[in-house]
C-alpha cells in the first residue's frame, strides 16, 4: 500500500472523526422522547444511541475483521452483548455511576487495542501472542456496558417501571447493534475476495488505532478540565 493510497484511505476518517468524538452527547430531544413516550421510547433511544455510538461500532468492526465465518461472528457478538448487557442493566438498576470521561477513555483504548491486535502489534512489538480474544471481547463488553449505563443514567427516568425502562433501552441497543453490524459484516466479507483486501485491512485497522488514540485523548482532555 503506497503512501498516496493510504492518504486517500485515511481521508474519510478525518471527516468523520468530529462526529465520533461527540457521538454520545445526550440531547434534549432524546429526553423529550422519553418524557412523552412509554417503554417503546426507551427502545427507540437505545437503538439510536447504538447506531450513533461510533466507538462501540469501531470496536465491533475490529472484532469482525478477525473472524471469517458467520458462526464465529455470532459467537463473539453474543459474548460482547452478554458483557455489556450485564453492566448496562446491573449498574443502571443499582445506581452505580462512573465518570463518563474515564469510561469513554477506556472504550477509546478498546478501539486502539483491537486495531493494534489486528495489525499484529503484540507479535511484532512485544514478541508475545495476543490475549485470548473471546475473553477480551467479554471484558471490553463489560466496559462498554458501563459507558452505556452512564448515558442512560444521564436521562431523567422517573420512579416508575425503572427495570422495564432499563431493559427496553438495552433491547434497543441490541437492535441498533444488529442493524449497524449487518452492513459492516457485508462490506468486510465482500471485500475479502478482492485483491485490494490486504490494503483495505491494513488501512481500516490503522483507522482503528488513530480513532482509538483520538477518542482516548479527547476524553482525558475532558476529564482533566480541558472541556470546561
Amino acid at each position: 500500500m503506497t503512501s498516496k493510497n493510504l492518504r486517500y484511505l485515511l481521508l474519510p476518517l478525518l471527516l468523520i472523526l468530529p462526529k465520533m468524538l461527540f457521538a454520545h452527547d445526550v440531547s434534549e430531544g432524546d429526553q423529550e422522547i422519553l418524557d412523552n413516550g412509554g417503554l417503546f421510547s426507551y427502545l427507540w433511544v437505545g437503538a439510536k444511541h447504538m447506531l450513533t455510538g461510533y466507538d462501540h461500532l469501531l470496536f465491533l468492526g475490529g472484532v469482525i475483521f478477525y473472524l471469517k465465518n458467520f458462526k464465529d461472528i455470532v459467537k463473539f457478538i453474543t459474548v460482547f452483548t452478554l458483557g455489556h448487557s450485564i453492566t448496562l442493566i446491573g449498574a443502571t438498576y443499582l445506581g452505580i455511576k462512573v465518570d463518563e470521561h474515564l469510561i469513554d477513555a477506556v472504550i477509546g483504548l478498546s478501539v486502539l487495542y483491537k486495531g493494534f491486535e489486528n495489525l499484529g502489534g503484540f507479535e511484532k512489538i512485544f514478541k508475545v501472542s495476543s490475549p485470548n480474544l473471546l475473553g477480551m471481547v467479554f471484558s471490553f463488553g463489560l466496559i462498554h456496558g458501563l459507558g452505556l449505563s452512564t448515558r442512560l443514567q444521564s436521562f431523567a427516568m422517573g420512579e416508575d417501571n425503572i427495570l422495564a425502562k432499563i431493559i427496553s433501552f438495552n433491547v434497543g441497543v441490541e437492535l441498533g447493534q444488529v442493524g449497524a453490524l449487518i452492513p459492516i459484516i457485508f462490506v468486510i466479507n465482500l471485500w475479502r475476495s478482492k485483491k485490494s483486501y490486504d490494503s483495505f485491512y491494513k488501512a481500516a485497522n490503522v483507522y482503528l488505532v488513530i480513532a482509538g488514540i483520538a477518542l482516548t485523548a479527547y476524553q482525558l482532555w475532558g476529564y482533566f478540565g480541558g472541556g470546561h
